[in-house]
């Protein structure tokens, strides 16, 4: 099965980017880690990411047409991008929300997610082991799916 794995805004700096929040790992080397441990899993990643919210929006609109699933960590997008949440909405696959850092026990506004409600689950504050736990999470999501066919 295709997963996309999407990141939005300031996360192609990671490695750089305030590494005492987000950790020493660059995007490209998280996305390596995870490419390996889908294969073994027998999952196909694609990768994409972007700062601009309306190319968020066309690569979640793709997906809809040949991935069974999504990983995503909008960034600073999740907090008040209603036109994320309805491109979720719309796409009709099962979507994992993503943080690499514990939103709830930082600024007051990232305490409010407004795609969680159309995601099946998110998962924050493990630094880059919320990506592999989202991808466990969405490989058991369309496991049981495919067993209920």
């Amino acid at each position: 099965m295709k997963i996309l794995v999407i990141n939005g805004p300031n996360l192609n700096l990671l490695g750089e980017r305030e590494p005492n929040i987000y950790g020493g790992d660059t995007l490209d080397s998280i996305n390596a880690e995870l490419r390996d441990k889908a294969e073994k899993m027998g999952h196909e990643l694609s990768f994409f990411q972007s700062n601009s919210e309306g190319a968020l929006i066309d690569a979640l609109h793709a997906s809809r047409l040949d991935c069974a699933g999504a990983i995503f960590n909008a960034g600073a997008y999740t907090h008040y991008s209603y036109a994320l949440r309805d491109a979720i909405s719309a796409i009709k696959i099962p979507v994992v929300e993503v943080h690499l850092s514990n939103v709830n026990s930082r600024d007051e506004f990232r305490k409010t997610s407004v795609i969680a409600p159309v995601c099946i689950g998110s998962i924050a504050g493990f630094g880059k082991y919320s990506y592999h736990l989202a991808l466990d999470a969405l490989d058991n999501r369309l496991r049981s799916a495919g067993e209920n066919k």
